[in-house]
This record gives C-alpha cells, structure tokens and sequence, in this order.
C-alpha cells in the first residue's frame, strides 16, 4: 500500500507542492486532480521517488526509505522529465527503455520480438507524436511494466493528451485489476472525470489555514451617549389683543339720507 501524510514540497516563492494526503492499495487505480502542471509533476514525482518532499510521510509497503519507493515504482509520460521525445519512432524509444531494465530482469529483451508479443507491431514504424493518445499510453504502461519489479504506477497527466477519459481510464482500469499482476496505480490528472465514482483525492487536501479571529462583540452605546429624543414642541396659539375702546368710540356714525331727501331739497 502507498501511503501519504501531508506531503509537501517547498518552492521557490509558493509551495510546490502544497500539503496533500491520499492512500492507494494494490489492486485499486486513485485519481488525484490538481490545476497546476507543475503541482501534478511535483506529486508524481515525489510518488514515485524521484523527488524528496519537504515534509511529510511517503511510505510503499510499511517503508519509508526512497531507494526501496522508486526501485518499486514507475513513472509514466511526466511532462519535462521522462515524456517520449517526438521525434523518436516507436521502435527507438522501445529499444532505448528496454536498456533502462536491470540486467538480471533484461534477459534478451529486444525491441522486435517484444513489440510483437505485446502486440505493438502495427504502430512500430510511426512516431511517438502520430500516436492516438489511447495507444500511447497502452505503449508507455506496457513499457513501464516490462520491469517485474514494478508495483507502483504513477502516471502524470495523461488527460493532457485528450480531453475524453475514455481514451486513458480504461486502461488505467485494467491494469489496476489485473489479478495476475495487482497493481497500486495514481494518476494525477486536472479534474476528475464527471462519472467517477472510484477512490479519488485533491493535491493541497491536508493544507491547515490559521483560525480566523473572532468578531469582537457589539455593545450597546453607553446612556450618555444614546441619541437625545426629541419631543415635538408645542406650539401655543397667537394671543390677538382687542382693540383700545377709545379707539373703537373714536370712529364717527355717519348716517346716510335717504336718496328720495335729497331729491326734495333739490326740487325746492
């Protein structure tokens, strides 16, 4: 079983790798989705060996030692580190990774009778850039399991060749099941596909992020300083002052003749 505890790796400005934590039993495929390429390189490479983490506690079958990890695992198609290189034919990259095999498991393994037992004939001529991404990543598996001593296989992005699971899950599937060869199998990958359902995890899952402080409390504003009420005011009715009697006595009744009155005095 591979077994990882807050994983991390330092970098230069940021983390590489952010603390991440997963667990993988033969027998059982686990996808691992992280944005970042350089975050899923950095995982697959520490998963596989390749690269000593910062903290945190990496183990394959109760030991820690990164000799006895990397000798047990493969890593497969890593962008910048061990991607096939385009301009290589499929017969040359064949015969150069057979190479890579510890003599006492080489044997006479060459390129041509190992293409045709592993049923690679067909494609031997063309090169690594003209092969679908399916048939690429039979090729690479089948090349990284010509060791016996391999147990553990940690591929790196292969959905960057397709965005269609279909064309890498599957595989990845049957190798994990293999019951006469039961293998650990991680793919780090950019997001899990929309209908997996199968053991998963997320890079920077065991991240801790400090405690936010706590709201001071409210408090009621002090008697002195609650807002005054403000009565309406009243507002009393103008007081109107008669007038001076003398004044009112002053005013002379003056009164009218009738108009027939005067018509007589003028008449006479």
């Amino acid at each position: 079983m591979l077994s990882v505890q807050q994983l991390q790796i330092n970098g230069r400005r940021d983390d590489l790798l952010p603390a991440t934590s997963l667990q993988v039993h033969r027998g059982e495929l686990l996808l691992v989705a992280g944005e970042g390429q350089d975050q899923r390189t950095a995982l697959a490479l520490a998963l596989s060996g390749r690269m000593k983490p910062s903290n945190g506690v990496l183990s394959w079958d109760n030991t820690t030692k990164t000799k006895k990890i990397r000798l047990a695992s493969a890593l497969v198609d890593s962008p910048g580190v061990n991607e096939p290189e385009q301009h290589l034919s499929v017969r040359d990259l064949v015969t150069e990774d057979l190479s890579l095999i510890p003599r006492r498991y080489r044997g006479a393994l060459l390129s041509k009778p190992w293409l045709k037992v592993n049923s690679f004939e067909d494609i031997a001529g063309l090169w690594i850039e003209q092969l679908p991404a399916g048939r690429r990543l039979e090729l690479l598996t089948a090349l990284a399991l010509a060791d016996p001593a391999t147990d553990l296989l940690v591929i790196d992005s292969p959905d960057r060749h397709s965005a269609d699971p279909e064309t890498w899950l599957p595989r990845l599937q049957a190798l994990a099941s293999d019951a006469g060869r039961p293998l650990a199998v991680v793919a780090v990958v950019s997001a899990l596909p929309d209908n997996w359902k199968g053991a998963a995890a997320v890079i920077g899952n065991s991240v801790t992020h400090p405690p936010e402080p706590e709201a001071e409390p409210t408090q009621a504003p002090a008697p002195a300083e609650a807002a005054a009420v403000v009565e309406p005011a009243v507002v009393e009715p103008a007081v109107v002052e008669p007038k001076a009697k003398h004044a009112a006595d002053a005013t002379p009744d003056v009164t009218e003749e009738p108009e027939s009155e005067n018509l007589q005095r003028t008449a006479k």
